[in-house]
């Protein structure tokens, strides 16, 4: 815990070590996945189009394949502006931790490690989605725009490998909250030995 930071911005922390009840990173992170994943899959489903088109005409659904990549688009530009809040509200939490030293994750890693691998991840996956959506529109409007199948298959699996590394990110962060008890209210109060069904109000 950076307590030099906490004096200068006169921080009043409540029990969960934040200045406000609901940890903002967490619910961020929620919106850069929703989004991300949202954009890839249905990036997919255009690219696949050939495929569905069958399906979607047997159940009377007038689909249009652009309409897929026009989705794909708008979640991947949502995921790269959300996300540079999502990081900044995580360097800031990070900041404000108190982790445990003598515990370790079901990974073998310590508090201090999960934290800075998570630190470390969540630079790289916000250049990741930022890249992206760069190379993603460079398709959009250069490189494919008059094709049928606005993005190319090597994007689409670098979504795919980049959904990957999300998970195995959202994984250590996960573990922050659950064996850490980083920021986590009950967690915190069970640490100072309190009762956690009488939460401060």
């Amino acid at each position: 815990m950076n307590w030099q930071l906490i004096d200068q911005l006169r921080l009043r922390l409540n029990a969960n070590g934040l200045p406000y009840e609901i940890p903002i990173h967490p619910q961020l992170v929620h919106l850069t996945l929703g989004l991300f994943i949202l954009a890839i899959v249905f990036d997919i489903a255009g690219a696949l189009f050939a495929l569905e088109k069958p399906i979607f005409k047997f159940l009377g659904l007038p689909i249009l394949r652009s309409g897929f990549f026009d989705v794909g688009w708008y979640n991947l530009i949502g995921a790269a502006f959300i996300t540079f809040f999502t990081v900044a509200a995580g360097f800031f939490e990070l900041l404000l931790a108190n982790p445990p030293i003598d515990q370790k994750s079901v990974w073998g890693l310590t508090a201090g490690w999960t934290m800075l691998l998570h630190g470390l991840g969540g630079v790289l996956l916000l250049g990741a989605i930022a890249a992206m959506t760069v190379w993603r529109g460079l398709q959009r409007y250069r490189w494919r725009k008059d094709a049928s199948r606005q993005v190319q298959w090597s994007y689409l699996l670098a979504g795919i490998a980049i959904l990957g590394i999300l998970f195995v990110h959202g994984t250590l962060g996960a573990q922050l909250g659950e064996e850490f008890g980083i920021h986590v209210t009950a967690a915190k109060l069970l640490q100072e030995g309190k009762n956690p069904n009488l939460l401060p109000k």
